[in-house]
């Protein structure tokens, strides 16, 4: 969430950058500086009507020792007065507050200077590269194909138990699951990253908190006899668990890392995009969650972006890294960098990881700050990743690495799976 102050201090740069996402936020900002210039004017009046109450008691008490009792009801009348004030103004300040808050919360972040402008996937920018697209000398088979012949994962089967997008993992292909899970956690804590498991259901205000909610209200699972959220992603838990806290110093660099389920509705998606382990509504993947000193978060963006690489480059895949266009941004993020893999049997790119920055628009949603020097709160930055989804991951390396006779499985997981070869 955009900070007040930085609206009235900014707001034709904020306007100029919510252009990159195509959205024309005149009306909503004017909309909040109204309501927040009337909120501080009744705020203002409220303050000084409670300092003459806290006069007049002080009055009065004064001529009730005095014995001018006389008077000193005379004043009591006058405060029931001011009372009756103070108390529809009070009214007034909360409503008026409400009423910016949820203005607020439809305003996306503001995207970084190096963000450039654009509608969708087709104007984000390539900024790296690495390996050679695999050349087959016999027909490559799609991984939902390799997964029936080789009996790792069963679709059909999931369909009957739950539904479609939610598979079954058996064998050698659990294990890979498995494998993956404890590669990359192992990859984080070498990192420095502290491993954490978190819950899988979240409440509202930690849905609000990393800015799921309300914005992607329809795309969570929602279990209403309890009012709670089936987590999208690690990032909701663990960026939560700093809900309300003020840091103590500005000494500070949080690493969390963490395995979870995702659970995701992904209402709308239909089509061939969606086939196998393209696009599911549940699925493994670990995460990685920075809080940073605003000082620190373009450091700390390019070493997580270096530590993803160093995941695909590991496990030998090839991949892309695309610095996202302002309209293809995720509503809180301020700069985002997705990471493809390329699939060979189905000859296209699939996205496995996005790094973000959210600079303070997780934290003032949060109320997570930290004392500087001066003694004074100030708004963390915070940045997530993920390091890495499993899904697309497993399609690739059962695409890229398959053999005539097999599939080759990757050495830096071999230790993992207990075996090299399915």
């Amino acid at each position: 969430m955009l900070e007040i102050q930085r609206i009235r201090a900014e707001k034709d740069a904020i306007l100029a950058g919510l252009q990159k996402r195509n959205i024309n936020a005149q009306e909503t900002i004017d909309a909040i500086l109204s309501k927040d210039s009337e909120w501080r004017s009744t705020k203002t009046e409220s303050d000084l009507i409670s300092a003459e109450l806290n006069q007049l008691a002080r009055q009065i008490g004064d001529l009730f020792k005095s014995g001018q009792h006389a008077e000193a009801n005379e004043l009591k009348a006058k405060t029931t007065e001011l009372k009756e004030k103070e108390a529809a103004l009070k009214i007034k300040v909360d409503v008026l507050e409400s009423e910016i808050q949820q203005l607020l919360y439809t305003i996306p972040n503001v995207p970084n200077n190096l963000v450039p402008a654009g509608r969708d996937a087709n104007d984000n920018q390539t900024v790296y590269e690495f390996g050679q697209i695999p050349i087959f000398t016999f027909e490559a088979l799609p991984h939902w194909d390799l997964a029936k012949k080789y009996d790792l994962i069963d679709f059909e089967l999931g369909v009957k138990v739950t539904g479609a997008g939610f598979p079954f993992y058996r064998g050698k292909g659990a294990k890979l699951q498995r494998a993956l899970i404890a590669f990359f956690l192992d990859e984080a804590s070498k990192a420095g990253y502290e491993e954490i498991q978190a819950p899988l259901m979240v409440n509202e205000a930690s849905g609000i908190g990393t800015g799921q909610l309300p914005d992607k209200e329809g795309q969570m699972y929602y279990m209403k006899e309890d009012d709670f959220y089936m987590i999208p992603t690690a990032e909701v838990p663990l960026t939560n668990m700093y809900r309300d806290v003020i840091l103590p110093s500005a000494d500070f660099s949080i690493k969390m890392t963490g395995y979870t389920p995702c659970f995701r509705r992904e209402a709308g998606s239909y089509g061939k995009d969606v086939r196998g382990l393209n696009r599911l509504h549940q699925f493994d993947k670990v995460e990685i969650v920075r809080i940073e000193h605003p000082s620190n978060t373009t450091a700390a963006l390019d070493e997580m972006m270096e530590h993803v690489k160093g995941l695909l480059e590991k496990l030998g895949l090839q991949f892309r890294i695309l610095r996202l266009c302002g309209g293809d941004m995720g509503f809180a993020s301020a700069m985002t960098y997705d990471f493809e893999v390329y699939s060979a049997a189905q000859e296209k790119w699939l996205e496995v990881s996005s790094v973000s920055r959210f600079d303070t628009f997780q934290a003032n949603r949060l109320k997570l700050r930290f004392k500087g020097e001066d003694k004074k709160t100030q708004l963390c930055h915070t940045l997530n990743g993920s390091a890495l989804a499993l899904p697309r991951i497993v399609a690739a390396l059962l695409e890229n690495y398959q053999t005539e006779d097999g599939i080759i499985i990757p050495e830096v997981l071999r230790p993992y799976t207990g075996f090299d070869k399915i």
